[in-house]
């Protein structure tokens, strides 16, 4: 199969991929039962009655006034209950070290498409010596393993990157919808590559934790927590390559019932979809920073067996976030502002984005 006809059958294996997502919606009423417990395997924990369907959007628009670089991101994405995943599922976290025995699993399955522009849109020929035109479009699935101290997560997304990614197609339209210049260098984006990219992260949650006694002996109202989850991770593939580590600090409301913050796009601080309100109204105020040690970037590489255009990138990258998230009974709404280092020799500032995520339980 040509690559380049790729994407006229991405939508029929987004359906195949969420399939599982679907039927496992329409199951959340059946009967409760303990799942089936391996042989030799301590029993899964109870099943959670309800999965988090979410929806993601990163922009430019949110953190400045410049159109350029990582400029949109949008992701949607179904977290399964609790032991909801499906025994292959299971399988694999059995047979990798780093997945612990006895933690609850969940699986994921996702759908997102990336952008990336030079500095100036109007250009139809931008310098060599900019961020190349690209775009990226994917599907995925995931494990998450929830334990009483950490958080494991390994995800596995494939798409493509070039025109099949139809990044020129959706920043085109969006322009023409709300008035904005006509990107006019797409002519010149990197080149059709099916993309892979294996991703893994682990959270040791609320390593350190102060909690209502704490908070009131520290003269704050009662109800509130503070806690801080430091993390590591890494991903693989002609997509991205490289490792990571960080933290993220959060003050507010029933911290322990949302696993480290709200979602986001990667490259990325780990967030999670899961949440579980006790309230009628909840709250939290987070910060966090991550550094990477970047040995790929496509988007600034370009393509792995063509020749395309490509830039210098810097191996050190660094994020800074900070924002907020609001818990109602079935959904969590947050919004992220982020903060990046350069990531290519020749940027002359750091870049500024926002992200809106907004997750529902059910």
């Amino acid at each position: 199969m040509s690559f380049v006809k790729f994407y006229n059958i991405l939508p029929l294996i987004l359906c195949l991929t969420l399939q599982p997502a679907i039927a496992q919606a329409g199951s959340e009423h059946e009967a409760e039962g303990e799942p089936k417990a391996e042989s030799g395997a301590e029993p899964k924990p109870e099943r959670d009655a309800k999965g988090t369907l979410s929806f993601v959007a990163e922009n430019d628009l949110f953190g400045s006034s410049r159109d350029r670089h990582y400029t949109h991101g949008s992701k949607m994405s179904w977290l399964s209950p609790r032991n909801g995943a499906p025994e292959v599922a299971y399988d694999v976290a059995g047979f990798l070290p780093m997945f612990p025995e006895g933690g609850s699993l969940r699986v994921s399955y996702s759908a997102g498409q990336s952008i990336f522009t030079p500095d100036d849109i109007r250009d139809p020929s931008p310098p060599e010596d900019t961020r190349p035109y690209a775009g990226w479009l994917y599907a995925g699935v995931g494990i998450v393993s929830e334990s009483d101290d950490q958080i494991d997560s390994l995800d596995l997304n494939i798409g493509m990157v070039g025109p099949a990614s139809l990044a020129e197609r959706t920043q085109k339209t969006w322009h023409e919808f709300i008035g904005s210049p006509e990107p006019l260098g797409w002519g010149t984006q990197i080149k059709n590559e099916p993309g892979i990219l294996l991703t893994y992260e682990r959270k040791w949650r609320s390593l350190i934790q102060f909690d209502e006694e704490d908070i009131g002996l520290l003269g704050l109202w009662p109800g509130l927590g503070i806690d801080v989850t430091p993390h590591i991770g890494g991903a693989v593939g002609n997509v991205l390559t490289y490792g990571a580590a960080g933290a993220t600090l959060r003050f507010g409301e029933d911290l322990r019932n949302d696993l480290g913050g709200p979602q986001r796009i990667r490259p990325s601080l780990p967030g999670s979809a899961y949440f579980d309100p006790v309230d009628l109204l909840g709250w939290y105020l987070f910060a966090g920073a991550e550094g990477r040690v970047v040995a790929r970037n496509i988007f600034l590489d370009g393509n792995t067996f063509e020749d395309s255009r490509d830039v210098d990138k810097e191996i050190l990258v660094g994020d800074l976030q900070f924002g907020a998230a609001v818990i109602f009974p079935v959904a969590r709404i947050a919004y992220t502002h982020i903060i990046r280092s350069k990531e290519f020799k020749s940027q002359d500032s750091i870049d500024q984005f926002g992200a809106i995520s907004v997750s529902f339980r059910f």
